[in-house]
């Protein structure tokens, strides 16, 4: 057995307490009187509260800072379609990042089911339960129908963060990876490699930032989407392409940007060469990227490179995002988490990394950080981030009018969130 293999299993075996989370009550229970308040006959009250008023549950149970992250297991993590019960593992690791980086309660719920329709109806069944809904490792297409019905269906926010997170977290990156490279988003030529969930979020991420859809290549196992391709899915047919490229390496010819979500090793260092100048390459792929970082610089000194893994620069991960995302939507009791909102968090992370980094951020890694071509995204362990993008967040559901509980004092609001972490940076 590999060392990795073995610290990960004893890790998650540890103790013998197996798993990464545990349910902890929050009121004490440890005399008659209080197990009367905790039960019955004290819990009739709020009972009674919540059915003349529903808004009551958001004052009563842990619905405002609970979400539910739900799966099939057909989609998990690079690993493909293991099964709703080997997904586990990592929902239970979502549980235990969106406590740490944002201090959200999570149940994750693992449904033992490939029929979209079935998923749809079990979420929606559940939402009294819940304060928002990320949907996570759910294969596509169907994750793309799953997600539209219930954001139309639901008055709670629903996050499918495999589409989403990459997106606004790759999205801030092409935003600063433009502005080093001095180029402009629209005049960009980008070559998107994978065109599952979070390829094709990224490509409509990427057009809403300023890139243009005729400047975007996108390939799948295949080769190019292009328009003489038959049987093209609704998502896939939104970014075929009538230019006559049909392979990854034409379409990576003069690009200026390459977005990796795909597998290990497909872009060659041949491929680097024949792109643009100060080429943004994202290679993605977890846990062996498109191109790694090492082959990559040397390959070209001019390359502004991320990939998914914590060992190198500008790592993109989702950590950066679904958490504090949830924080600035739940605090806000927001309906939903709109496209103004996803892109209120990417600005925020771009303009982060444009900010002098703290002594935390500084131990944490064993060097130093200064924006520019090895550091155009934040690093998840940046305190900061919590303030910056939940702001951000709330912000912006309240100017669109999805805040059912709208902040009118930011100064308090980011204090709050300030004061709400510091126990998990001490």
């Amino acid at each position: 057995m590999d060392d990795m293999k073995a610290r990960a299993l004893a890790y998650h075996e540890l103790d013998g307490k197996p798993g990464k989370t545990e349910v902890i009550p929050t009121k004490p229970c440890t005399t008659a009187e209080e197990l009367a308040l905790a039960y019955t006959p004290g819990v009739a009250h709020p009972v009674l509260e919540i059915a003349d008023n529903p808004d009551d549950a958001y004052r009563y149970t842990n619905k405002s800072n609970l979400v539910a992250v739900i799966t099939n297991g057909t989609a998990i993590l690079g690993l493909g379609d293991r099964g709703a019960l080997a997904s586990k593992p990592v929902m239970e690791g979502k549980g235990v990042l969106f406590k740490r980086f944002a201090d959200i309660d999570v149940f994750d719920i693992e449904l033992d089911t490939k029929d979209p329709k079935k998923i749809i109806d079990m979420v929606k069944t559940m939402e009294p339960t819940f304060g928002g809904v990320n949907l996570e490792d759910i294969g596509a297409p169907d994750c793309f129908e799953i997600e539209k019905t219930l954001i139309k269906e639901c008055s709670i926010p629903i996050f499918h963060d495999d589409q989403h997170g990459t997106a606004i977290i790759c999205t801030a990156g092409l935003m600063n990876g433009a502005e080093v490279a001095g180029k402009k988003l629209e005049e960009m030529q980008v070559v998107i490699n994978g065109a599952g969930a979070a390829g094709i979020s990224c490509g409509k991420m990427f057009m809403k930032a300023g890139v243009k859809n005729e400047n975007i290549i996108m390939c799948d196992s295949k080769g190019v989407i292009s328009t003489d391709r038959k049987n093209l899915s609704e998502e896939k047919a939104t970014f075929a392409t009538g230019r006559p490229e049909r392979t990854l390496a034409e379409a990576v010819k003069g690009a200026d940007v390459f977005a990796g979500l795909s597998v290990a090793d497909v872009l060659t260092p041949e491929m680097l060469l024949s792109m643009n100048d100060q080429p943004v390459v994202f290679a993605m792929a977890n846990p062996n990227p498109e191109i790694t970082y090492p082959l990559a610089v040397k390959t070209r000194s001019d390359v502004i490179m991320g990939t998914g893994r914590s060992d190198y620069p500008n790592q993109v991960n989702n950590v950066l995002g679904f958490p504090f995302i949830f924080r600035g939507a739940l605090d806000v009791r927001a309906t939903e988490i709109s496209e103004g909102m996803k892109m209120a968090a990417a600005k925020a992370l771009a303009a982060l990394a444009k900010e002098p980094v703290p002594d935390e951020v500084r131990k944490a890694y064993g060097r130093d950080f200064e924006f520019g071509p090895e550091y155009v995204v934040p690093t998840p362990f940046d305190p900061r981030v919590i303030e910056w993008e939940a702001v951000a967040v709330a912000k912006a559901a309240c100017e669109e009018g999805l805040a059912a509980k709208p902040i009118t004092d930011w100064d308090a609001y980011t204090a709050e969130l300030r004061g709400r972490m510091e126990k998990y940076w001490e």
